[in-house]
């Protein structure tokens, strides 16, 4: 007998309600160039309504590289916060298809005043014109440019961790398998949210979430065919495209995954963590109930928003703190 699907949390059908939802979804990757200018026009109209934070810089870096084009990076860092400063690597969502780095400027300027940390976002290449596993390069080249280059920059190379949010989350977790297995220095932590992790689309989370309307099964499984064309779902897929391919996930950073019960990526988010944790790695794992995916964007008032916001920052200022040093024996 199928399972009954939980009902969406009352403050998040509302915010569902209220949207412009078509045919295709509010992310239609049947004409992605058209989505892409549609998310460009809202990032702007969302900027408009998150006040400036003027004690925090930015700047536009282009990071060199051998053969290959530069990766461009924003730069944000905070003017009086006393150095070297720990920093976030930070990858935006999108599915891989869509978005780019400046679009979460505004709110990653607060979280930098916040903080006190610098953030470093990466405007990785997209699918389709650059397949997997161009971003995870890119966030790969950018990770090891901060260490290259933390003391010029007034940055603390031992304070590094990768965060990323739905496809940027994929690219995050990608990044820090390639980071681990050229033995490169390991990340303070990976902040995943609600990350795109599997090609396959064979968990029950991916064939139940079909008519939400957010990023359902149909519009998944259009970004993977663009990210890996013929590859998806076949054997011939590494983890540094998907990085639920990975079997051997001994060594990774510290990691927080939060991701919500209506996800179309909630199971490959529930199998990740555990297999995480079955090596050895430690995991802080959320899974909020009736949310659907990137319900924090689509509903920011919602109780479950502040909750997640809320609980992904603390893990934040948790872990950008340095460790105290081991008191002086007497």
């Amino acid at each position: 007998m199928p399972r009954s699907r939980p009902a969406i949390d009352s403050e998040l059908a509302a915010a569902l309600q209220a949207m412009s939802i078509g045919p295709n979804g509010v992310f239609d990757l049947t004409d992605i160039p058209a989505t892409r200018e549609a998310v460009r026009a809202l990032a702007e109209v969302i900027a408009g309504t998150i006040p400036d934070e003027p004690t925090v810089t930015a700047d536009e870096i282009q990071v060199p590289r051998a053969g290959a084009p530069d990766v461009p990076v924003l730069l944000l860092h905070p003017r009086n916060a006393p150095g070297p400063l720990p920093v976030i690597m930070w990858f935006h969502g999108g599915g891989q298809v869509l978005g780019f780095a400046a679009q979460d400027a505004p709110w990653l300027k607060q979280l930098s005043a916040a903080l006190g940390c610098a953030v470093v976002a990466v405007d990785y290449r997209l699918a389709p014109e650059t397949p997997a596993p161009g971003a995870a390069e890119d966030g790969y080249t950018a990770y090891r440019w901060i260490s290259d280059n933390a003391t010029d920059l007034g940055l603390d190379p031992t304070r590094v961790g990768l965060a990323g949010q739905s496809g940027g989350g994929g690219i995050a977790a990608a990044t820090a398998l390639l980071i681990r297995d050229r033995g490169a220095a390991t990340p303070l932590f990976q902040l995943l949210q609600y990350p795109m992790l599997d090609d396959r689309n064979t968990t029950d989370s991916s064939r139940e979430i079909t008519d939400i309307g957010i990023w359902d099964r149909s519009t998944n499984l259009l970004a993977w065919q663009a990210i890996l064309g013929d590859r998806a779902g076949t054997e011939n897929v590494t983890p540094y495209a998907a990085a639920s391919r990975a079997t051997d996930l001994a060594g990774l950073p510290p990691t927080f995954i939060g991701v919500g019960e209506l996800d179309v990526f909630r199971d490959e988010s529930l199998d990740y963590a555990a297999r995480l944790r079955a090596h050895g790695v430690p995991v802080e794992l959320h899974l909020y109930p009736g949310a659907y995916h990137a319900f924090d964007l689509f509903a920011p008032q919602s109780q479950l928003a502040e909750s997640f916001r809320h609980t992904w920052n603390s893990y934040l200022a948790r872990h950008l703190t340095k460790a105290p040093a081991s008191p002086t024996a007497s």
